[in-house]
C-alpha cells in the first residue's frame, strides 16, 4: 500500500465528508427546520463526531499509508455504527420492533426554574418519524448513507491494501 493509493485516498475522503455532511444535515434540520432530535437521533451523531477527528488524523497520516489506513477504517467503522443505530431506529419508526420506552431529558435551577424547563422542553419520541422523503425517515437515510458508506470505505481499503 502506498501514500499515492487512489483508493485509500478516496477512503479518506469518504471518512471525512461523510460524517461531516451527514452531521451538518441533521444540525441544520434541527436549527433550520425546526426538528428536534430525540435520544436516538443524538445516538446516531456521536459516531459520526467520532469518524470526524479519526479521519482528520488519516489525512495527518497520509506519509504513512498503513497508519492512514488504520485511521480510515476506524472512523468507517464509527459511520457504520451510525448507520446501524440509523437502521434500528428507522426500525422503530416504522413500527417493525420496539425502541426507547421512555423519554429523557436534562433539567436543572431551582423548583420554579424546573418547572419553567419541562414546560418549554418539547417531547420528542423516538417512534415517530417527523420527516420523510418517499417514505424514507432522516434515520432511515442516515441509514442508509452510513452503512453504505462504512462498506465503500472498507473495500476501498481492501482495494488499497492489494495495490
Amino acid at each position: 500500500m502506498n501514500s499515492l493509493s487512489p483508493s485509500l485516498a478516496k477512503a479518506r475522503a469518504l471518512a471525512l465528508l461523510t460524517p461531516l455532511l451527514l452531521l451538518g444535515g441533521a444540525y441544520v434540520s434541527q436549527y433550520v427546520g425546526g426538528l428536534h432530535p430525540c435520544e436516538m437521533c443524538w445516538w446516531q451523531r456521536y459516531p459520526h463526531m467520532a469518524a470526524i477527528p479519526l479521519a482528520l488524523v488519516a489525512y495527518a497520516l497520509r506519509g504513512r499509508p498503513c497508519r492512514s489506513a488504520l485511521f480510515a477504517g476506524l472512523a468507517g467503522l464509527a459511520i457504520g455504527i451510525s448507520g446501524l443505530i440509523g437502521l434500528f431506529h428507522a426500525g422503530v419508526e416504522y413500527g417493525w420492533w420496539e425502541g426507547l420506552t421512555t423519554c429523557s431529558t436534562t433539567a436543572g435551577g431551582n423548583a420554579a426554574d424546573l418547572l419553567n424547563q419541562i414546560w418549554a422542553t418539547p417531547i420528542i419520541r423516538c417512534d415517530v418519524a417527523p420527516w420523510d422523503l418517499f417514505g424514507i425517515s432522516l434515520a432511515g437515510y442516515n441509514g442508509l448513507l452510513s452503512s453504505a458508506t462504512a462498506l465503500a470505505i472498507l473495500g476501498l481499503l481492501m482495494k488499497a491494501r492489494k495495490a
